[in-house]
This record gives C-alpha cells, sequence and structure tokens, in this order.
C-alpha cells in the first residue's frame, strides 16, 4: 500500500509538472542526456532565456513548420542564472515554435539535464526589462541595452538623424552570435534602440561593414535607399548586400548574395564610399594584412583595382575596418584598425595619409613610419559616418580591446562606444597627422559653470607648464594619473590603480602620446567607467576604460588651472 501511495505522489507530481509547463506555454522533451526540445506557444511576445556565463554555449535552433528560423549559440543556466536575454516570439506567428537544444562541455557537477536551471527559470513575457542594473554603465556613451557589442557598422547621417549599427550579440554578453544592432540619436549623445534590422542567415552571421544613402538610385532598390554591404562569415568571409526603404528599421537582402568572395581566411569588413571625382562607387577591403580596393558602378558588381599595405605602417596584426576620407585639404586618409599589435598591446587604430586617384592609394610617408589616431588601450574598429552635414568626418570607435573585452566587470551588457570625434589633419615636422578633437554636441551636453567633479563631466586644464600632473582620485586610495613632460613632447595616462583591475594581467598599464610639441590645454571626459584624454587642439587622444569601486570625487592639479563642467 505504502508502495502504491509513493507511485500515486509521484505521478501526481509529474502530472503538476507537466500542467505547469503547459500553463506557462512551454512543453519540455527530454531526448538525451545533452539534447531537449521544448515547444513554446507564443501566448507572450518574448522567451526570456536565462544566461550563465561560466558554462559552456548551448546551440539552440528555433524550427517552425519543420524548418529552421534561428541558429544561437547561447550559455544556457544550468546553476543560478546571470541575467536573462529575451527571444523574440512575433516574428513566428501564432502557431508555435521548436526549440531543439544541445548542450555542451561538462554539465556533471550541475546533475542530470532534467536539473538545469533553465527549465524551470526561462518564462513568457510581454516585456523585457532594460533598466540600468550596472553600476559602471556609462552616461553619455553609447551603450546596447542589453548583450554584447563591439565595432560600430554602418553608420550615417540622414534628416537630422545620425544611425549607428554596431556588432551585436542579443543573445548574451559575450562574443556570438553576430548580429547588426541599429540605435539613432539626433545628438549623438542621446540613443534610441531601434532593434535588429540584419540577421545571420544560410551565409553566415553578420560582420561589420557600411551603409551608405543611393541618392540617384544606382543599385536599383529605389532613391534615397539605405544600401548596407557587410561580411557574411560562415566556412569563410564573403561579402553581401541589403537594402533599407524605411530608414534602415528593415532590411531586405540582395538576392544575388554573395557579390564578392576572395580566397583569403581574413576578406571582412568594405567600407563604400561615393568618389565625387570619378562619379563611381568606391570600395575598400580588409584583407589579411592589406588592404584591396574595387570600384563599381551599381553596388553590386565590383572591379579590383589594387591593393595597399605591404611592407607600410604596424603588421603586428590583423587589419580590420578600413575607412577612407578626403580631408578639406585635398589629401585622404586610409584608416586601418589593426589587432594585435596597437602601442600599448592588443587592439588599436594606425592610418595613413596620402592621395587616392579613384584606383590606386598612395602613402606620402616611408614605409617604416607608423601613425596612431589615439594612444590608449580602448580605441578600435574607429570608422566616420557616411553622408555626415557640412563635409565632417565624424568618427566613433568601439571602446575597448581584444585583451580583456569579454571579463571586463559587466554583465547586463558589455562595450560602449567612444564619443564621437571629429578628424582633420595638421602637420608636424614636414608629416601630415589625423587631428582628433570632440565633436561640437560633446561640447554641447557640457555647461561651462564650474563644479566639483562629478561620475560623468567633463575636465578643462589649461595653462599647462613644461611639468604637469592631473590626478583623478577618491578615497579608497584609487587614482588615475596624468603627466605632461614638455621636454619629452609627451603626455601619459597611468591608470594600474585606477579601481577593480584584476579581471586582467593586460588591464593596468601607463599609455603615451607624442604631443607634436607644446600643449596648453587638455580637455579630459569622464564617464562612469572611462576616461577619454584630448589635447584642445586635436594633437593626440588617448581611450582608457576605468573601473573605480567608488567614484572619483577628487581632482589635483600641479602646474595648471583644473575647472569642472558638469553635463547639463
Amino acid at each position: 500500500m505504502r508502495r502504491l501511495s509513493i507511485l500515486l505522489a509521484a505521478l501526481l507530481m509529474s502530472m503538476g509538472s507537466l500542467l505547469a509547463q503547459n500553463q506557462q506555454g512551454f512543453k519540455r522533451h527530454i531526448l538525451s542526456g545533452t539534447h531537449a526540445m521544448l515547444r513554446v506557444n507564443p501566448e507572450k511576445r518574448y522567451l526570456l532565456l536565462p544566461v550563465e556565463e561560466k558554462e559552456s554555449e548551448s546551440k539552440v535552433r528555433v524550427i517552425k513548420d519543420g524548418h529552421s528560423e534561428e541558429a544561437i549559440d547561447i550559455r544556457l543556466a544550468t546553476g543560478k542564472p546571470d541575467y536573462f536575454v529575451p527571444l523574440d516570439l512575433s516574428c513566428y506567428g501564432k502557431d508555435g515554435i521548436l526549440l531543439d537544444i544541445v548542450f555542451s562541455g561538462n554539465y556533471r557537477t550541475v546533475g542530470n539535464i532534467e536539473d538545469y536551471s533553465c527549465w524551470q527559470q526561462m518564462r513568457l513575457s510581454d516585456t523585457f526589462d532594460t533598466t540600468n542594473r550596472e553600476r559602471w554603465r556609462p552616461q553619455y556613451h553609447h551603450t546596447p541595452l542589453w548583450g554584447w557589442m563591439n565595432d560600430p557598422n554602418g553608420m550615417f547621417y540622414k534628416d537630422g538623424v545620425w544611425h549607428l549599427f554596431y556588432q551585436f550579440n542579443p543573445y548574451g554578453s559575450i562574443w556570438g552570435n553576430m548580429t547588426w544592432g541599429h540605435a539613432t540619436s539626433r545628438d549623438l549623445l542621446h540613443w534610441q534602440y531601434e532593434g535588429t534590422p540584419v540577421k545571420p542567415d544560410a551565409l553566415g552571421t553578420i560582420f561589420s561593414g557600411s551603409a551608405i544613402i543611393d541618392s540617384a538610385n544606382t543599385a536599383g532598390f529605389g532613391k534615397n535607399a539605405i544600401v548596407a554591404m557587410y561580411t557574411s562569415a560562415a566556412e569563410s568571409q564573403t561579402q553581401s548586400l541589403a537594402y533599407s526603404t524605411d530608414e534602415g528599421k528593415t532590411f531586405t537582402k540582395y538576392s544575388g548574395n554573395p557579390i564578392l568572395t576572395e580566397k583569403a581566411p581574413d576578406f571582412r569588413d568594405p567600407k563604400i564610399i561615393w568618389n565625387r571625382d570619378t562619379k563611381e562607387w568606391n570600395l575598400v577591403m580588409a584583407t589579411g594584412q592589406k588592404m584591396n580596393f574595387y570600384t563599381s558602378s551599381d553596388l553590386k558588381n565590383w572591379k579590383y583595382e589594387s591593393s595597399f599595405g605591404e611592407g607600410y605602417g604596424c603588421h603586428k596584426g590583423v587589419w580590420e575596418c578600413p575607412d577612407l576620407i578626403q580631408m578639406d585639404n585635398g589629401k585622404w586618409v586610409l584608416i586601418c584598425n589593426i589587432n594585435p599589435g596597437g602601442p600599448f598591446g592588443g587592439s588599436a587604430t594606425q592610418y595613413f595619409v596620402g592621395q587616392w586617384d579613384g584606383h590606386q592609394f598612395t602613402c606620402e610617408s616611408k614605409p617604416e613610419v607608423t601613425k596612431w589616431m589615439d594612444y590608449g588601450k580602448d580605441h578600435y574598429a574607429t570608422v566616420t559616418f557616411s553622408n555626415a552635414p557640412d563635409g565632417r568626418h565624424v568618427a566613433l570607435a568601439w571602446m575597448s580591446n581584444w585583451q580583456y573585452a569579454a571579463v571586463t566587470p559587466t554583465m547586463q551588457y558589455r562595450s560602449a562606444n567612444s564619443i564621437p570625434r571629429d578628424l582633420g589633419l595638421f602637420t608636424d615636422g614636414g608629416e601630415d597627422y589625423v587631428s582628433v578633437k570632440p565633436s561640437p554636441e560633446i561640447m554641447r551636453a557640457f555647461t561651462k559653470k564650474a563644479s566639483g567633479l562629478e561620475e560623468a563631466c567633463m575636465v578643462e586644464v589649461s595653462g599647462l607648464r613644461r611639468n604637469a600632473t592631473i590626478e583623478l582620485a577618491n578615497g579608497k586610495g584609487e587614482r588615475v594619473v596624468m603627466r605632461y613632460d614638455a621636454n619629452e613632447q609627451s603626455f601619459s595616462v597611468d591608470r594600474m590603480k585606477s579601481g577593480q583591475t584584476d579581471f586582467s594581467d593586460a588591464f593596468p598599464s601607463v599609455t603615451t602620446a607624442p604631443t607634436h610639441g607644446k600643449v596648453s590645454r587638455v580637455l579630459i571626459f569622464i564617464d562612469k567607467s572611462s576616461i577619454e584624454v584630448f589635447d584642445a587642439d586635436g594633437k593626440f587622444a588617448i581611450t582608457n576604460l576605468v573601473f573605480p569601486t567608488k567614484p572619483y570625487d577628487r581632482l589635483r592639479v600641479s602646474g595648471g588651472k583644473g575647472k569642472v563642467w558638469k553635463m547639463r
């Protein structure tokens, strides 16, 4: 009798569990120790998936009517979740979907697959809470609302709106599932998330690229269509097109993809520009440790013209994320991001000044000359907005470094972009260099009324003498020390004791920039987890992340006069 009671109780518990699953809108099928399926009824908009970052990635296929609609790599929680990410069910109709889930790695310490916490933790919801849970999330830098972000992509300006696309993982705060996220702004300061309009497909995940306004309808997608060109990354890296007729909210992929291929393992990050002189499209492609150039009249068919790079600049890593811009004096700047190989390790942005005739780039410097756009540790994947107003060259950089980007101490999101910078040229010692200044929109974000040091503010230090020291500190002994040495013509930023630094041996560092002459005034942009230093004349920039465990509240200046501008 006791045995029967136990069996009945077990049966009731099993039925209760099954009923609970059905009430939640999904039903689980365990198929093996590493394989399960989940039937999901779209009673609400989102299925919230629990993520545990220490786990190995699970592979999830979203299946509808027997067809695989989406493939996701996600670190599904087996123990305590770190955070949740949303799977948007609204695009799959009302008939429900099947999730095919394969776990990998060693889960023995957690127990059997039936005991994984993800089954109890996942839930349906009509909302996804993006309220900030991170103490180091910046106030005036762009960040994704959730998930991982790296390179800025497809940036353009149209009708008063700045459009930023970016490498985005919607299913975790570690690199993967590369998709284009989209955000818009009218002031380069406040950004509105607009969704994920370019998603992976059968050709691969969506790597970096560019977008332009096809005002003359050269591609045949419509007058003023937004045409994006990006790298499809699978077994090989190929180049694809997509176009938008609704201001970048949605994109249609070109049926003739891929449009450009190459026998090379690293062939990516297409940058399209319109050449006013030759009246055709130019294209720059990062190809290993060189840049390939192409021309086209219709954005679909591209002719190879030439390559640049052999023997020039730094070759300690792979060349990535190119850009090609014509400056006011007619000279051209070829931007070339490199990883590794930066002046202080890891990722950085180098560039070359010269001439571009529509077919070939000629560098005006000697091959051994290397020029860096920023001398911090956290300035990479720099590209400019297409169609910026008044002929400006407005650049954004990914504010991180591949040496430690995946382990910085945030989880709801990872990575921010730099503040926007306007690029120009200046000359020193017979060489042309790119000048880097904070964009006017950012300058307007701060009052000119002096205040005390705040978590998000700008510090202006003027009247710098030959040897000056600027220190930001807090009561816990954490500090960032900046030093100007006029004799050495150098400016350094020391973040060795800036706060939390133990997540990576590569993080504690002192970074130093050449000043190209005397410095009289610097602008220091402080946000919750970053410090960006600019010579007021644009002759150097230094961008570094910092993670103080308490906000810096003390400013000490020796050899100059400091003033704090707070945000409006």
